[in-house]
């Protein structure tokens, strides 16, 4: 089989390697789609924990299953499916297991046109969500759901703060947030970006590289923010709690932008703040994110779609940043 390999820092190459063989209580599946995401930048940048070459990265994908292993019912057998990326969360729901790792790193991922998963991490795949959008759904889609669903807890009526829309998570908490009835709004580095997210239900937004965001955000939203969703971090992280509204939450479930070099204090605790940290999410988040999926019928956006042979130029879109929603990868064709 063919598959992308993450052979050095910076060094992407297609191989051919056999086709894994499913274990115990395992799938063989065929990839169809995969998707990026910046999981994937920072593995191949070599800033991630626990690196080796070389390996296969990918944490997304949704393909067929062509073969199972000892102990997975037959019924699997010919199924399209999309594949759950969080493996061995454990037993508590609060947070993660000693042992929990993601697709891709450091087990071979996605980007390959065979992978082996646990069967535990199948769901059936909704006819009605494209190919594409199968890939672009899970790690993404497992993310938002966590931060809007399990660590925010949005209620109705509650106004919330997307920042940096047009990546997958914060277009998907978008969607969710939206289809909880809740009053969303974005910002961006980029007057396109947060005009899409308009169109897409947000009900305005503000341009980050203004030199007093915040203040304009303060004068252009009718209240603070009950809730503000963060995956960037970095030197703009103080600002978010000027625009945080008493008793308000603040969820973090990522660092693009590296790590905050300062912070005032006084603003947590004399807001009554909360920051609460998120990351992917258990079986029961991925359930229920497909249940809600399902129910409300949102599609992932995504961005672009490039052939196999193509994802050195996949990586690099995603590095410029220029992405609106999730980038795809074709790894085999349909009949």
């Amino acid at each position: 089989m063919r598959a992308i390999r993450i052979t050095d820092v910076n060094r992407i190459e297609m191989q051919e390697l056999p086709i894994p063989e499913a274990k115990a209580g395992e799938v063989l599946v065929q990839v169809r789609m995969a998707a990026l995401n910046h999981r994937d930048v920072w593995i191949k940048k070599g800033q991630y924990a626990g690196l080796k070459f070389p390996f296969t990265p990918g944490s997304d994908g949704a393909g067929t299953v062509v073969s199972c292993g000892d102990g997975v019912t037959k019924d699997w057998m010919g199924k399209e499916v999309i594949i759950n990326p969080s493996l061995d969360w454990g037993r508590n729901e609060r947070a993660q297991s000693q042992r929990f790792s993601i697709l891709g790193l450091p087990r071979d991922g996605t980007f390959a046109e065979f992978v082996t998963v646990p069967a535990s991490n199948l769901v059936n795949r909704p006819e009605w969500l494209s190919w594409q959008e199968s890939a672009a759904l899970p790690l993404a889609g497992l993310t938002a759901w966590r931060v809007v669903s399990t660590r925010a807890r949005l209620k109705k009526g509650e106004r919330v703060l997307i920042t940096g829309i047009g990546g997958g998570v914060a277009l998907l908490a978008l969607r969710f947030a939206r289809a909880l009835g809740i009053d969303v709004w974005v910002t961006s580095s980029s007057d396109e970006k947060i005009a899409r997210a308009v169109s897409l239900g947000a009900s305005g937004g503000v341009n980050y590289t203004l030199p007093n965001w915040a203040q304009e955000a303060s004068g252009a939203v009718p209240a603070l923010f009950d809730v503000i969703i963060d995956g960037a971090g970095g030197p703009e992280f103080d600002r978010l709690l000027d625009v945080c509204a008493p008793g308000g939450r603040v969820v973090v479930y990522g660092a693009t932008r590296g790590n905050v070099p300062e912070l005032a204090m006084r603003k947590i605790f004399m807001k009554q703040a909360s920051i609460l940290g998120s990351t992917m999410g258990s079986q029961k988040d991925f359930h229920s994110m497909m249940e809600f999926v399902s129910e409300q019928r949102i599609r992932p956006v995504v961005s672009e779609e490039f052939t196999f042979a193509r994802a050195p130029e996949a990586f690099a879109l995603l590095e410029r940043g220029n992405q609106f929603g999730k980038i795809v990868l074709s790894i085999t064709k349909g009949d």
